[in-house]
């Protein structure tokens, strides 16, 4: 059977883009392929789960706009024969603290968030401790938190929107891609493990740290490779202020969960592969002194869990590639690269990609500059600050 659009991967990324196809266009056939429906090594359900405005590009930030409303009407806009979709969000914020030297990009940063109409509010060392009596502020220069923002259940969105398309009528396939087929500038066929070969009008690339492999077969490189990354959760027996998810300079990141916290400190200096291997030093030499750096009361924390994940790493600029034109091919879109964003920005990623290939342009959400032209103009758009 021939589709309209075939989608390669059914995390959180390209079911947001089946749900958004559609329900845009509901006579439209779309197929996701996805190798695993337990998702066992997935990115999406290894995901922090944190959402938050907290971005230096207008791009991002509007991405940020859309989706974190989108998540916080999520259950009843994913709802079935009146059952919610609940997804565990939680409007605890997020804080971002950077030392003197940075307080310059942080305030460019929070001067755009504020001119897009975000929440935010501007926070001194004194306003921080005032704020978190428990947070050592002394090699502080200011903070930026964002009390509209928070975290969900990544595994929980990802079930959401599948769950969602599948009763609108997308079909999901549990196969492998393992070749696709191109004729001059356009791909014809992705073949799967199975034998059969699914034929389809656009198709489009949201296997995340798996993008590549996809690219490889159409005979390009795409600089996109599977960063490894730990997701730790971790007690302590001093008791602290509530805190929203936080995030500094060193790359430190954890928020509150259950009895506990969730985090970690991903390190863009660890070797790109498929590795799924735990370190288990890593908690103790990197993470614990940060910790214990920021709140004393981590000087007595234990870790109990850590969990393994990868990210999508965009080794050129660290944002999402969106759209067709890699290598020349019309129908062949590019939803990867997010670099560690996927989760937050899928709903506004799903619409855009979703108006792009039915419409033929951006309507809600101009992500023009995110396509691959700046790759081909070798024009790489950064974030500024705290990624």
């Amino acid at each position: 059977m021939k589709y309209d659009v075939a989608i390669i991967g059914g995390g959180a990324i390209g079911s947001a883009a089946a749900y958004f196809l559609k329900l845009m266009a509901p006579a439209s056939d779309v197929i996701v392929i996805e190798r695993d429906p337990t998702y066992a090594i997935a990115s999406t359900p290894r995901a922090s789960g944190g959402v938050r405005r907290l971005f230096a590009l207008s791009e991002n930030i509007q991405l940020s706009n859309f989706s974190i409303p989108f998540f916080e009407s999520f259950p009843k806009t994913m709802a079935i024969e009146g059952v919610d979709a609940e997804i565990g969000f939680k409007k605890n914020g997020y804080l971002f603290i950077v030392p003197l030297s940075a307080t310059g990009m942080l305030r460019q940063n929070y001067d755009a968030q504020r001119d897009q109409g975000c929440n935010v509010v501007w926070l001194t060392p004194d306003g921080l401790k005032e704020k978190f009596p428990s947070m050592n502020v002394s090699d502080l220069g200011a903070g930026v938190h964002s009390p509209d923002d928070g975290w969900l259940d990544p595994h929980s969105v990802l079930m959401g929107f599948r769950k969602k398309s599948q009763s609108l009528g997308v079909k999901y396939l549990a196969d492998d891609v393992v070749g696709m087929d191109r004729a001059a500038h356009a791909v014809t066929h992705a073949r799967v493990a199975s034998g059969a070969q699914i034929e389809a009008d656009q198709f489009i690339n949201c296997a995340g740290a798996w993008a590549k492999e996809i690219c490889k077969q159409l005979g390009f490189d795409v600089p996109i490779t599977p960063l490894r990354r730990f997701e730790h959760y971790f007690e302590t027996q001093e008791p602290i202020e509530p805190l929203p998810y936080l995030k500094d300079p060193e790359r430190l990141a954890f928020r509150p969960e259950g009895a506990g916290y969730s985090g970690g400190v991903p390190t863009l200096a660890e070797p790109r592969g498929y590795n799924f291997e735990v370190d288990y030093d890593y908690f103790e030499s990197v993470v614990w002194p940060a910790l214990a750096h920021r709140f004393p009361q981590f000087e007595r924390t234990k870790c109990r869990s850590t969990l393994p994940g990868l990210y999508d790493q965009n080794d050129f600029d660290g944002n999402v590639i969106i759209g067709p034109g890699a290598d020349g091919l019309g129908n062949f879109h590019m939803l990867a690269g997010f670099s560690g964003h996927g989760l937050m920005h899928a709903p506004g990623c799903g619409l855009a990609i979703s108006e792009l290939i039915l419409k033929g342009r951006y309507e809600t959400l101009d992500l023009t500059r995110f396509g691959w032209q700046r790759l081909i103009d070798d024009a790489p758009l950064p974030e500024r600050g705290i990624i």
